[in-house]
Protein backbone atom coordinates (compact mmCIF):
# COMPACT_ATOMS: atom_id res chain seq x y z
CA UNK A 1 0.00 0.00 0.00
CA UNK A 2 0.97 3.56 -0.56
CA UNK A 3 1.12 6.52 2.22
CA UNK A 4 -2.92 7.23 0.78
CA UNK A 5 -3.91 3.99 2.22
CA UNK A 6 -4.69 3.10 -1.32
CA UNK A 7 -3.22 -0.20 -3.58
CA UNK A 8 -0.71 -0.19 -5.92
CA UNK A 9 -1.98 -1.12 -9.15
CA UNK A 10 0.67 -3.94 -10.23
CA UNK A 11 3.39 -3.71 -12.33
CA UNK A 12 5.64 -5.98 -14.09
CA UNK A 13 6.22 -6.86 -17.94
CA UNK A 14 2.96 -7.93 -19.33
CA UNK A 15 3.88 -11.30 -19.78
CA UNK A 16 4.30 -11.70 -15.89
CA UNK A 17 1.05 -9.68 -15.70
CA UNK A 18 -1.17 -12.23 -18.33
CA UNK A 19 1.05 -15.40 -16.11
CA UNK A 20 -0.96 -13.50 -13.32
CA UNK A 21 -4.40 -12.85 -14.97
CA UNK A 22 -4.06 -16.45 -16.06
CA UNK A 23 -3.95 -17.79 -11.94
CA UNK A 24 -7.34 -15.58 -12.01
CA UNK A 25 -5.28 -12.27 -10.43
CA UNK A 26 -8.26 -9.42 -11.70
CA UNK A 27 -5.53 -6.48 -10.62
CA UNK A 28 -3.01 -7.82 -12.91
CA UNK A 29 -5.27 -8.24 -15.81
CA UNK A 30 -6.86 -4.74 -15.01
CA UNK A 31 -3.29 -3.37 -15.62
CA UNK A 32 -3.22 -4.56 -19.25
CA UNK A 33 -6.27 -3.33 -19.69
CA UNK A 34 -5.18 -0.25 -18.33
CA UNK A 35 -2.16 -0.04 -20.65
CA UNK A 36 -3.69 -1.35 -23.65
CA UNK A 37 -7.26 -0.27 -23.91
CA UNK A 38 -6.78 3.02 -25.77
CA UNK A 39 -4.80 1.38 -28.75
CA UNK A 40 -7.27 -1.44 -28.93
CA UNK A 41 -9.92 1.01 -28.83
CA UNK A 42 -7.97 3.41 -31.76
CA UNK A 43 -7.15 0.03 -34.01
CA UNK A 44 -11.23 -0.26 -33.93
CA UNK A 45 -11.84 3.11 -34.73
CA UNK A 46 -9.39 2.57 -38.05
CA UNK A 47 -10.78 -0.31 -38.91
CA UNK A 48 -14.26 1.60 -39.25
CA UNK A 49 -15.75 1.41 -36.11
CA UNK A 50 -18.04 4.26 -34.11
CA UNK A 51 -16.82 5.50 -30.62
CA UNK A 52 -19.34 3.26 -28.91
CA UNK A 53 -19.03 0.24 -30.98
CA UNK A 54 -15.20 0.51 -30.67
CA UNK A 55 -15.89 0.77 -26.86
CA UNK A 56 -18.19 -2.33 -26.83
CA UNK A 57 -15.97 -4.41 -28.79
CA UNK A 58 -12.47 -3.52 -26.85
CA UNK A 59 -14.68 -4.50 -23.83
CA UNK A 60 -15.46 -7.70 -25.61
CA UNK A 61 -12.03 -8.34 -26.79
CA UNK A 62 -10.63 -8.15 -23.05
CA UNK A 63 -12.92 -9.73 -21.38
CA UNK A 64 -12.14 -12.87 -24.44
CA UNK A 65 -8.27 -12.16 -23.41
CA UNK A 66 -9.10 -12.66 -19.75
CA UNK A 67 -10.49 -15.89 -20.36
CA UNK A 68 -7.62 -17.00 -22.39
CA UNK A 69 -5.41 -15.58 -20.69
CA UNK A 70 -3.16 -18.95 -20.09
CA UNK A 71 -3.45 -18.76 -24.04
CA UNK A 72 -1.30 -15.86 -24.36
CA UNK A 73 2.73 -17.40 -23.97
CA UNK A 74 4.70 -14.26 -24.78
CA UNK A 75 5.99 -14.91 -28.13
CA UNK A 76 4.67 -11.45 -29.52
CA UNK A 77 3.71 -8.43 -27.54
CA UNK A 78 0.43 -8.80 -25.79
CA UNK A 79 -0.37 -5.56 -27.37
CA UNK A 80 -0.81 -7.34 -30.27
CA UNK A 81 -2.26 -10.34 -28.89
CA UNK A 82 -5.06 -8.63 -27.83
CA UNK A 83 -5.50 -6.22 -31.14
CA UNK A 84 -5.87 -10.09 -33.05
CA UNK A 85 -8.88 -10.84 -30.88
CA UNK A 86 -10.53 -7.18 -31.32
CA UNK A 87 -10.06 -7.37 -34.93
CA UNK A 88 -11.51 -10.81 -35.05
CA UNK A 89 -14.64 -9.52 -33.20
CA UNK A 90 -14.78 -6.45 -35.15
CA UNK A 91 -14.64 -8.39 -38.24
CA UNK A 92 -17.66 -11.15 -37.09
CA UNK A 93 -19.80 -7.83 -36.50
CA UNK A 94 -19.49 -6.69 -39.83
CA UNK A 95 -20.06 -9.79 -41.40
CA UNK A 96 -22.82 -10.28 -38.97
CA UNK A 97 -24.44 -6.54 -40.21
CA UNK A 98 -23.72 -7.42 -43.39
CA UNK A 99 -21.60 -4.27 -43.95
CA UNK A 100 -18.55 -5.48 -45.72
CA UNK A 101 -18.54 -3.94 -48.77
CA UNK A 102 -15.15 -4.47 -50.99
CA UNK A 103 -15.43 -1.30 -53.28
CA UNK A 104 -12.48 0.52 -54.76
CA UNK A 105 -14.89 4.07 -54.25
CA UNK A 106 -13.82 6.49 -51.30
CA UNK A 107 -16.25 7.66 -48.83
CA UNK A 108 -17.23 11.05 -48.91
CA UNK A 109 -14.37 12.60 -46.33
CA UNK A 110 -13.97 16.79 -46.04
CA UNK A 111 -11.06 18.00 -46.35
CA UNK A 112 -9.20 18.43 -43.04
CA UNK A 113 -6.98 21.99 -42.56
CA UNK A 114 -3.11 20.94 -42.36
CA UNK A 115 -0.98 22.56 -40.30
CA UNK A 116 3.05 22.07 -39.73
CA UNK A 117 4.92 21.76 -36.64
CA UNK A 118 5.56 25.69 -36.76
CA UNK A 119 2.06 26.14 -36.34
CA UNK A 120 1.47 27.75 -40.08
CA UNK A 121 -1.35 25.93 -41.78
CA UNK A 122 0.36 24.22 -44.16
CA UNK A 123 1.14 20.54 -43.17
CA UNK A 124 0.04 18.48 -40.52
CA UNK A 125 -2.56 15.77 -41.08
CA UNK A 126 -2.73 13.40 -38.68
CA UNK A 127 -3.30 9.15 -39.51
CA UNK A 128 -7.58 8.71 -38.66
CA UNK A 129 -8.12 11.18 -41.07
CA UNK A 130 -5.88 9.69 -43.67
CA UNK A 131 -7.27 6.31 -43.12
CA UNK A 132 -10.84 7.73 -44.02
CA UNK A 133 -9.97 8.70 -47.45
CA UNK A 134 -8.83 4.98 -48.63
CA UNK A 135 -12.02 2.84 -49.57
CA UNK A 136 -13.50 0.17 -47.22
CA UNK A 137 -11.14 -2.60 -48.31
CA UNK A 138 -7.76 -0.53 -48.28
CA UNK A 139 -8.64 1.02 -44.61
CA UNK A 140 -9.30 -2.36 -43.18
CA UNK A 141 -6.59 -4.44 -45.78
CA UNK A 142 -3.97 -1.54 -44.35
CA UNK A 143 -5.34 -1.62 -40.21
CA UNK A 144 -5.65 -5.54 -39.67
CA UNK A 145 -1.96 -5.87 -41.56
CA UNK A 146 -0.26 -3.06 -40.27
CA UNK A 147 -2.55 -1.77 -37.01
CA UNK A 148 -3.11 -5.46 -35.80
CA UNK A 149 -0.16 -6.88 -36.57
CA UNK A 150 -2.06 -9.76 -39.00
CA UNK A 151 0.02 -11.15 -41.50
CA UNK A 152 -1.20 -10.75 -45.27
CA UNK A 153 -2.62 -14.72 -45.19
CA UNK A 154 -4.46 -14.24 -41.86
CA UNK A 155 -6.11 -10.93 -43.36
CA UNK A 156 -7.05 -12.95 -46.35
CA UNK A 157 -8.99 -15.61 -44.36
CA UNK A 158 -10.51 -13.51 -42.01
CA UNK A 159 -12.12 -11.61 -44.62
CA UNK A 160 -12.50 -14.32 -46.87
CA UNK A 161 -10.81 -12.92 -49.64
CA UNK A 162 -8.20 -13.63 -51.67
CA UNK A 163 -4.25 -13.11 -50.38
CA UNK A 164 -3.63 -11.06 -53.67
CA UNK A 165 -6.64 -9.13 -52.97
CA UNK A 166 -5.26 -8.21 -49.56
CA UNK A 167 -2.13 -7.66 -50.87
CA UNK A 168 -3.32 -4.85 -53.68
CA UNK A 169 -5.83 -3.10 -51.03
CA UNK A 170 -2.20 -2.84 -48.59
CA UNK A 171 -0.36 -1.53 -51.06
CA UNK A 172 -2.86 0.85 -52.79
CA UNK A 173 -3.67 2.11 -48.94
CA UNK A 174 -0.03 2.81 -48.09
CA UNK A 175 0.65 4.62 -51.28
CA UNK A 176 -2.50 6.72 -50.37
CA UNK A 177 -1.67 7.57 -47.09
CA UNK A 178 2.03 7.91 -47.90
CA UNK A 179 0.75 10.67 -50.05
CA UNK A 180 -1.92 12.20 -47.77
CA UNK A 181 0.73 12.06 -44.53
CA UNK A 182 3.75 13.56 -46.88
CA UNK A 183 4.56 17.14 -46.35
CA UNK A 184 3.74 19.40 -48.86
CA UNK A 185 7.58 20.37 -49.40
CA UNK A 186 8.63 16.93 -49.47
CA UNK A 187 6.05 16.39 -51.83
CA UNK A 188 7.00 19.09 -54.17
CA UNK A 189 10.64 17.29 -53.92
CA UNK A 190 9.11 14.16 -54.73
CA UNK A 191 7.82 15.84 -57.79
CA UNK A 192 10.80 18.11 -59.03
CA UNK A 193 12.82 14.66 -58.70
CA UNK A 194 10.61 12.50 -59.88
Amino acid sequence: MNPMGMERPPTGHDVELAASAAAGDRRAYGELVRRHGSAVRGLLRRLGADSATADDLAQDAFMTGFEQAAEYRGEGTFGAWIKKIAARLYLKKVKRDARLIFSDTVEPVEEVMVRDASGDAAGRIDLDEALKTLSRGERLCVSLCYGADWSHAEAAEALNIPIGTVKSHVKRGLDKLRAKLARPEEGARREAHG
